[in-house]
């Protein structure tokens, strides 16, 4: 299966630098190219593309602008450009509110950046947001609890295999003991996820909340920002050191990883480089795996949507130590990565789309 791909940036050299990044991979192909959004609109009429990678400022009609529209009359995947700059993060969350699914940093951190990374990551996401299950549903025969997750694997993608233990039938999150803890995972497409769920929780929400999000160290104070507007529980960005207060929610900091500490009665904020080695960081794993260590209480552990694996093995640590789990199930997922992998290790109690998953947490916590 070939993905085609428009790009839609004002820059020439970007837009040559991203066709080459792509075509280097014989499955992706640049079917057009754009300078601005109303160029943009034209050439989605005439190639009708599996994906859009759109940059944010351009000239006659911005990146936002051309967005809107493509939501309104072609809904596709889109994969923004964004600088990583404090206004390009602004910009960039305005863009996963209004439906793109996320971003690639663009060229000014290129100098920053390895550019063999920055090509695996643009053709992965492309490849993994092309066939999103947010713009291609399939059919589900899930009981309305959600607890045995799909199990159909697409066509179009062979490489995943079906999930070797599905959860328990009939778990329910809200007849079990209440936690004391909350930590929830995500990536790619988390961030309109977490938009999704947390204002929904009331402010009188009993425990502390951790959250790992996968974003670069620019974006995560503007994400915890712009969620504690949102929300009626507190949400701000961790602090190293800071006691963890019941209704309020910790965003991990980009590029260091969140762990859960005891130099406080109640836990508190640990920030740490370490381990080096991993994969992310902030790591899902390690944030889970740490809370399993170090917490003695009940803990409620969540996986959303994101590519890869990372949270998998933290959440059956989880498990293993009495946790309750949830993760997202694949029909709301745009990327079902992180909770499918949860789910293979038959670490998972409750699979649940992203429209029910407050309504599991307010019952599980007694908040109505």
């Amino acid at each position: 299966m070939t993905i085609r791909i428009l790009v839609v940036d004002d820059s020439p050299f970007m837009r040559k630098s991203l066709q080459k990044m792509l075509e280097d991979a014989p499955d992706l192909k640049v079917v057009a190219t754009a300078r601005d959004g109303i160029d943009a609109l034209e050439k989605l009429e005439e190639h009708q593309p599996d994906i859009v990678t759109l940059d944010i400022e351009m000239p006659r009609m911005d990146g936002l602008t051309c967005l809107k529209k493509i939501m309104a009359t072609h809904p596709l995947p889109v994969l923004m450009v964004s600088s990583l700059t404090q206004e390009g993060a602004q910009a960039t969350l305005d863009a996963l509110s209004l439906g793109a699914l996320d971003f690639i940093p663009k060229e000014s951190s290129f100098a920053t950046m390895s550019i063999m990374q920055i090509q695996q990551d643009l053709q992965e996401k492309v490849r993994r947001l092309a066939t999103s299950p947010k713009f291609h549903p399939r059919p589900h025969t899930e009981a309305p609890l959600r607890a045995i997750p799909p199990t159909g694997t697409p066509a179009s993608r062979p490489a995943q295999p079906r999930p070797a233990a599905p959860p328990p039938a009939g778990k329910d999150l809200a007849s079990s003991p209440m936690a004391e803890l909350l930590v929830i995972g995500s990536s790619t497409g988390g961030p309109k996820a977490l938009q999704d769920i947390l204002p929904a929780l009331p402010a009188g929400l009993p425990v502390p909340c951790l959250v790992v999000q996968h974003m670069p160290s620019t974006f995560t104070k503007p994400f915890a920002d712009r969620l504690n507007g949102l929300c009626q529980v507190h949400v701000k960005e961790a602090e190293q050191g800071e006691p963890l207060k019941p209704g309020t929610v910790y965003i991990a900091p980009g590029g260091i990883h969140l762990l859960y500490g005891t130099r406080t009665p109640k836990g508190c904020v640990e920030l740490s480089p370490e381990p080096v080695s991993s994969l992310h960081r902030p790591s899902v794993d390690v944030m889970f795996q740490s809370v399993s260590e170090q917490f003695r209480g009940q803990v409620l552990a969540a996986i959303l949507t994101g590519m890869g694996a990372d949270g998998a093995k933290g959440m059956e640590q989880l498990k293993h130590k009495g946790a309750h789990t949830l993760a997202e199930a694949e029909e709301s997922c745009v990327v079902y990565g992180m909770p499918r992998a949860a789910v293979e290790r038959g670490c998972v109690d409750v699979v649940a789309p992203l429209p029910e998953i407050a309504g599991h947490l307010r019952r599980h916590f007694r908040l109505g």
